[in-house]
């Protein structure tokens, strides 16, 4: 199974050029023949390309240098050398590539399929050939090919997803993802469970209308500040549309753990508390007084709309599902433009 590396660091180096060759031409009846030495080859070109099947960055190495081929020698005859291959270095979508020198980001990938040229390759020199003249007849000399560039950068992994659920560790929170999406999570009744982030996708209407959502670790207090897992997960939240909070129904102090998470996601980044977001109340199955729902549902309704539900027996997923269509569909209108006032 793979790991999932969000984060790390590489050199990248794209192909020289291939030098110029230094031939003169020897043929039966030509005894002094000119000189007939073909150019370099240029050296590969250095592409990163996001592609949706890539889901970590746990192939890349870190610090080990990712080349282009280098361009082949130029050859008698006036043959040119063949071209290097280019590399192509595959990433998952939300990677960001950071040059590390110049302590900035060079791209972000968005979308599938973009294909971004980072190094170009070095120009291939020139063959004795080319610096034939009527004032230098037989030039010993040829171009050696151009260095190809070199960077170290950083591939830095933020998830790119439409929902984010956020919750204390042990909310189920895995569980809930698995039952609405089709990710397939390691659960168990220990917190913690979750230690890397989980995207699943969720399918409806015969598949005419989709959306993801990120299972992020559970948060503790002090996340931000390094407790627990620290911060290394809350940057995979800070590019979700909406979040969906989720709670413990055997702990009903929803109140106080708002206020944890909403802390600790403000401490990461204040955009995140203008997102908008549900509430969910799991594990309602263990209430053996049924009317209590509504008694929570009442009490903390100044909080947002609650969203009542059993994730491990599936009570009222339906109805909880409807209520993130509703919330992802707005999400995704686009937004309609004022306006200007006539004077």
């Amino acid at each position: 199974m793979s790991k999932f590396i969000d984060e790390v660091i590489i050199q990248i180096k794209s192909g020289d050029g291939g030098p110029g060759a230094i031939s003169f031409r020897h043929e039966k009846f030509a005894e002094f023949g000119g000189p007939d030495g073909g150019d370099g080859g240029k050296g590969g070109d250095l592409y990163i390309v996001s592609d949706s099947r890539v889901q970590t960055l746990d192939k890349y190495i870190p610090l080990k240098i990712y080349k282009a081929k280098n361009g082949i020698h130029g050859g008698a005859r006036n043959s040119y050398g063949a071209d290097g291959q280019d590399e192509i270095l595959k990433v998952p979508i939300g990677t960001e590539i950071i040059d590390l020198e110049e302590d900035e980001m060079i791209h972000e990938f968005l979308k599938d399929n973009e294909k971004i040229l980072i190094l170009k390759g070095g120009r291939g020199g020139k063959g004795n050939a080319f610096f034939k003249s009527s004032t230098h007849q037989t030039p010993r000399f040829a171009q050696p090919g151009e260095d190809g560039e070199f960077k170290k950068i950083k591939l830095s992994l933020k998830l790119l997803a439409d929902v984010g659920i956020v919750g204390l560790p042990n909310a189920g929170k895995s569980t809930l993802l698995s039952k609405i999406t089709d990710a397939h999570p390691k659960i168990a009744d220990y917190a913690f469970t979750t230690l890397i982030p989980n995207l699943g996708v969720v399918k409806r209407e015969d598949d005419s209308f989709r959306y993801t959502i990120a299972d992020i670790p559970g948060l503790i207090e002090g996340a931000s500040r390094g407790h627990g897992l620290g911060i290394s997960f809350l940057k995979h939240i800070e590019r979700v549309k909406g979040i969906l909070y989720v709670f413990d129904g055997g702990n009903v102090d929803i109140e106080e753990e708002m206020k944890i998470l909403q802390t600790e996601l403000k401490s990461y980044s204040k955009s995140l508390l203008k997102k908008p977001f549900l509430i969910v109340l799991n594990k309602i199955d263990l209430w053996e007084d049924k009317d209590f729902t509504k008694e929570i549902l009442k009490k903390y309704k100044h909080l947002g709309e609650i969203i009542p539900v059993s994730a491990d027996k599936s009570i009222n997923l339906d109805f909880l599902l409807e209520k993130l269509d509703e919330l992802v569909l707005n999400l995704k209108k686009p937004k309609s433009k004022k306006k200007a006032k006539k004077k």
